[in-house]
C-alpha cells in the first residue's frame, strides 16, 4: 500500500454560467490527495492519510476518495472548515491560487491524529506541497517522516517527496529551502519541478539544482521539463549514477489544476 499525506482542499475553479454570470465551481483537490485519487485509479493499493472537516465539503473530499479505491481508514474528521484554494486561470500562464487556510481541519492535523499502527502491507509513503508550509500538519508529517526514514527493517516504505512550491504560502524562502533540505534527505525519491527549483535555488542552473538535491541523499530525482518531457538522474545501489528521459505524450491540456 501507498499512503498519501498532506492537503486535502477545495479548489474553487472560475467557470462561466450559460448566462454569461463569472462564478466559482468547487473541486476537491490538493497535491497529496489528487496523487491518491490518480494512484487508486491505476489499481494500486493506496490509502490517504489527513485531518479532513465534518462539512458538506470535507464529505465531497471523502467521497471522492471512495469512489476512486482510496482507503479512508487514515483519515480524522473534524469540526474545523475545510481549506479552500481559489484558482485564477489566464491563458499562457501558469494558474494563480489564494488559499484560505486559517483554522481549517487539514493543516490541523497533529501527531494525536497519527495512526497507532500502520497498515501491514505499507510499501510507500508519498508527501509534499502546501501541507508543508502549514502547522501543526508540517511539523506532524515531518515528525511521521524522520521516523518512516530511520527504519532499518525489510519492510521500510519508499518515501517519495514532491514539493510543489506555491510561493504565496512561503513567507521566509530562505528558512523554507533550509527545511525542505532535511525533508530531501528523508526521501527515496524526490520529484521537483523546474519552477520549484528556481525557487529554493534561485542562483543555480538546472543542471546544478538536481545535483545538488541528489547530493542531499535520495536515490532518485525526478524533473518536469514541460514539453521536453522528463529527466530522472540517481545512484544505483553500488554507487554508481545513472540518468534517463521520457518524452512527453502528446495531449490536448484541459487544465493544470489537477
Amino acid at each position: 500500500m501507498i499512503i498519501c499525506c498532506g492537503e486535502a482542499l477545495i479548489d474553487m475553479v472560475p467557470y462561466k454560467t450559460q448566462d454569461g454570470i463569472d462564478t466559482y465551481r468547487p473541486l476537491p483537490g490538493g497535491s497529496p490527495y489528487n496523487s491518491a485519487i490518480a494512484i487508486g485509479r491505476l489499481g494500486a493499493p493506496v490509502g490517504f492519510m489527513g485531518r479532513l472537516s465534518s462539512d458538506f465539503f470535507g464529505t465531497m473530499l471523502v467521497n471522492r476518495l471512495k469512489d476512486n479505491n482510496v482507503q479512508t481508514d487514515l483519515i480524522v474528521r473534524a469540526h474545523q472548515n475545510t481549506t479552500l484554494a481559489f484558482v485564477k486561470i489566464s491563458a499562457g500562464q501558469e494558474p494563480q491560487y489564494a488559499f484560505y487556510t486559517e483554522g481549517t481541519a487539514d493543516r490541523s492535523f497533529s501527531r494525536e491524529d497519527l495512526p497507532k499502527v500502520l497498515p501491514k502491507d505499507l510499501h510507500g509513503i508519498l508527501f509534499g506541497s502546501i501541507s508543508m508550509t502549514m502547522e501543526p500538519i508540517a511539523t506532524t508529517i515531518e515528525h511521521f517522516i524522520i521516523q518512516q526514514s530511520q527504519r532499518t527493517d525489510a519492510d521500510a516504505p519508499v518515501i517519495s517527496l514532491d514539493p510543489n512550491v506555491r510561493p504565496v504560502m512561503i513567507q521566509d524562502r530562505e528558512s523554507y529551502a533550509k527545511r525542505l533540505e532535511g525533508w530531501i534527505s528523508s526521501a527515496t525519491i524526490v520529484k521537483i519541478s523546474g519552477a520549484d527549483m528556481e525557487y529554493v535555488y534561485p542562483s543555480l542552473s538546472r543542471e546544478a539544482a538536481l545535483e545538488h538535491v541528489l547530493s542531499l541523499g535520495p536515490t532518485l530525482v525526478v524533473t518536469t521539463l514541460g514539453a521536453d518531457g522528463a529527466l530522472a538522474i540517481g545512484r544505483r545501489k553500488d554507487g554508481s549514477r545513472f540518468s534517463a528521459t521520457a518524452p512527453v505524450v502528446p495531449v490536448k491540456v484541459a487544465d493544470t489544476i489537477g
